[in-house]
């Protein structure tokens, strides 16, 4: 698989991929960890929020219940959102590896990248986006 630089193949992922674990969601209305999946829920994507303290809480967002891990969601994931620092991201790799299915993108947020789980992502078959923001990507492009 590939990190994904093209516009056709963004807008690919875009149409094909309907279900979004978030990682790093967050419970504030006015932060991008917030909003981005807010607005992919009202496009009509399934949005399942990743966050150990919300999860912790019992909280729900969009009809789902947040999760502390990816490994504990029970439906298969297309797609990863990666909402943390970019010197984060290896921490998560574990868990993204423990998916079962393996989800079909990593998609990391504007500002948000790293090379080398890239690498062992693309090495495992899933695509990668990095350094991109799937709500103006979705508004630009669809």
């Amino acid at each position: 698989m590939t990190v994904m630089h093209a516009t056709p193949d963004v807008i690919r992922v875009l149409k094909e991929n309907k279900v979004i674990a978030v990682v790093g969601f967050h419970h504030d209305s006015t932060k991008p960890a917030y909003y981005v999946p807010e607005y992919m829920h009202r496009q009509g994507y399934t949005v399942i929020p990743v966050n150990p303290a919300l999860a912790a809480r019992g909280e729900s967002y969009f009809g789902h219940k947040a999760v502390a891990t990816l490994a504990e969601i029970s439906m298969p994931v297309d797609i990863v959102d990666i909402f943390r620092r970019s010197d984060r991201v290896p921490d998560h790799l574990d868990d993204i590896l423990s998916m079962q299915p393996l989800p079909r993108v990593v998609w990391m947020q504007l500002g948000i990248r790293n090379d080398r789980v890239a690498r062992e992502l693309t090495a495992r078959g899933i695509d990668v986006v990095q350094d991109r923001c799937l709500l103006a990507d979705h508004r630009a492009l669809l």
